[in-house]
């Protein structure tokens, strides 16, 4: 039997769901409806969409395409296409209210674990095969100095909410660490309470005034002036 283009895209149609059917969750309850590649949602539209916490399994199209890429590597095809499958069998995100984790493998268990907080910059790329299956690869990078991303998560159709999810907690968690700074409206300056602004000085004067008592007690005495000889 020969496999053409043909039967390959009939052979991958299965593991597709079928238009108007909800993803179902491992819980029994239908996952939220897919929107297309390039569809943005709005933070609080993603908040609803996953309310913490809260665990993500990938889309079916993530084994579509570990199987399409995995047939470009020849006689290895098996032995990556087995590891793939159970890779996407056991891939699991975790959201709370500090971070993320990602989970993975049987038999070599993974598990990567990144807080908001520690998120530096966020990344979204595809190829050509991701974005034909309305794929893309969210990377989140850290301070740690590496080119490679701390945490890559692939396989959710609402990548771009998925991001904008990211990002609102990231900015969240460094405006709360601001302390006494408030950022005004329109600018990413940071302007200064009143409240602080004022115990910053009265700290500063009493600093001056014990400055200025230790320079009087440390001063010698000045003696003084001999009279003139006559």
């Amino acid at each position: 039997m020969k496999w053409g283009w043909r039967s390959l895209v009939e052979f991958l149609e299965p593991l597709e769901d079928s238009p108007g059917e909800p993803h179902m969750t491992p819980g029994g309850g239908p996952a939220a409806a897919s929107t297309t590649t390039g569809q943005a949602l709005a933070p609080e539209r993603a908040r609803a969409l996953w309310p913490l916490p809260t665990v993500l399994q990938p889309h079916a199209n993530l084994l579509t395409h570990y199987l399409l890429s995995s047939l470009l590597l020849g006689p290895a095809f098996p032995v990556f296409m087995v590891q793939r499958f159970f890779k996407f069998q056991t891939l699991r995100y975790a959201l709370d209210d500090e971070g993320i984790t990602v989970r993975w493998g049987i038999l070599f268990r993974r598990e990567v674990s990144l807080t908001y907080a520690r998120i530096q910059d966020i990344h979204l790329s595809s190829n050509l095969l991701e974005r034909w299956l309305g794929l893309a690869r969210i990377q989140l990078q850290t301070a740690s100095g590496s080119a490679q991303a701390e945490i890559t998560i692939e396989g959710l159709q609402h990548f771009e909410a998925m991001r904008d999810f990211l990002y609102a907690r990231m900015r969240g968690t460094r405006d709360g660490a601001t302390g006494g700074q408030a950022t005004a409206p329109g600018s990413g300056v940071g302007v200064t309470r009143p409240d602080a602004l004022a115990d910053a000085l009265r700290e500063v004067a009493s600093e001056v005034r014990a400055l200025r008592e230790e320079l009087a007690t440390s001063a010698p005495p000045t003696k003084p002036p001999e009279p003139g000889h006559g």
